[in-house]
């Protein structure tokens, strides 16, 4: 996530907002963000009803069995639509911004 963070520009430059989303509580997320610098928007999904729509859900993934989210960027158009996804297993791998300027590219924007 530093990595979209030092990229932030180039999205916003393209029409294209970050923004992450966890089951963490509002409080753990401000938490993140402010230890790690991040400026973009975390959402809290506490109950996972946001991720299991996306199909995201990676339960018992987390600490103590947690519930957690797997993973995944995607490129939502201004309709709603899921114009792009990046889905991975294992929670240390993730698109690098710069595959994702790419697939923004190629989508036309």
């Amino acid at each position: 996530m530093r990595g979209f963070e030092q990229y932030l520009s180039e999205f916003h430059d393209r029409g294209v907002e970050v923004v992450a989303i966890s089951v963490d509580s509002p409080a753990e997320s401000q938490k993140l963000c402010q230890s790690r610098g991040y400026s973009f928007p975390f959402l809290s999904d506490p109950n996972a009803q946001v991720i299991r729509q996306y199909g995201v859900l990676h339960p018992k993934g987390g600490e103590d069995d947690k519930d957690i989210a797997r993973p995944a960027e995607f490129l939502v158009d201004t309709t709603g639509t899921i114009r792009w996804v990046n889905l991975t297993d294992d929670i240390r791998v993730r698109a690098r911004p710069e595959a994702v300027l790419e697939a923004i590219s190629r989508l036309g924007g």
